[in-house]
């Protein structure tokens, strides 16, 4: 059945350009819901509050955004990977005056996420229907504070957002201190999150990494979210504890820790 702008969501399946995509009741919050594109979990919403994320990583990655940005900040995010748009969403709450687009290549998934979620309109939160890489190249140059990366076909992220070409476009859209931040989807062997702390590290002055002990100590497959700058990142002592708090706490390593973490690992190219 057709749906209307503003319409809940429902539970179901649903065709999309890529796939199917699932929405399902969160059981242990009456306002939430789960997005699973092609039988994947991809997005969590709480729909009586936009600041509630529950997927971990996210977490990580908002708290890095909070310690680098004063919530009064005009803050210009390219987000890559839509989803249900739950760190645009997120931002739009904490980040007033943020300007933000959403890239995402499902242009049924795009439509949906706007009918069945508050989302902010544009120009506070724009749906750009297009490929992650072409959408970025074609951006002006420093035209963005921060560029998010959470974009993955199954587990895996496609191998031409990973290379050390496309990082460099992405910092050409940056500002001189923004911050490029990528979720990266590893096995425990970790040799995915090496070479993408390499490839980064090649790209900017500094770098930082954020996971769970677990994950980085080789213990399962996870999520490590992995950023770089040619500022300073990740200053505040604070973020440190409050990175320890939540259902999963997650230790921050720095540039040094890092470029020892990802030495020997071969930098990813076109």
């Amino acid at each position: 059945m057709a749906k209307t702008a503003g319409a809940r969501p429902e539970i179901g399946e649903f065709p999309i350009d890529t796939g199917t995509c699932e929405l399902e009741p969160d059981p242990y919050n009456a306002n939430g819901w789960v997005l699973r594109i092609n039988g994947v979990p991809s997005s969590h919403i709480d729909l009586a509050d936009p600041l509630r994320l529950d997927f971990e990583y996210m977490r990580w990655i908002a708290s890095l955004v909070d310690s680098r940005w004063a919530a009064s900040e005009r803050l210009r995010v390219l987000h890559l990977g839509g989803g249900a748009c739950s760190l645009a969403r997120r931002f739009a709450s904490s980040h007033p005056q943020a300007r933000q687009v959403v890239v995402e290549l499902d242009g049924r998934l795009a439509e949906l996420v706007r009918e069945w979620f508050d989302l902010p309109r544009a120009p506070l939160v724009r749906i750009r229907v297009g490929e992650a890489r072409a959408v970025t190249e074609s951006l002006s140059e420093q035209s963005r504070d921060l560029v998010i990366r959470d974009v993955f076909a199954g587990s895996i992220t496609p191998e031409p957002l990973t290379t050390l070409e496309f990082t460099q476009a992405a910092k050409r859209v940056l500002a001189a201190d923004g911050v490029y931040v990528v979720n990266c989807g590893d096995s425990p062997n970790l040799a995915m999150a090496k070479r993408e702390a390499a490839t980064i590290g090649e790209a900017f002055d500094h770098t930082v990494v954020i996971a769970d002990p677990a994950m980085l100590k080789g213990r399962r497959y996870g999520n490590v979210i992995i950023a770089g700058s040619d500022a300073p990142l990740a200053e505040d002592p604070g973020l440190a504890r409050e990175l320890l708090g939540g259902g999963v706490p997650a230790q921050i390593w720095q540039d040094a820790r890092v470029r020892s973490f990802a030495a020997g690992a071969r930098i990813l190219t076109d």
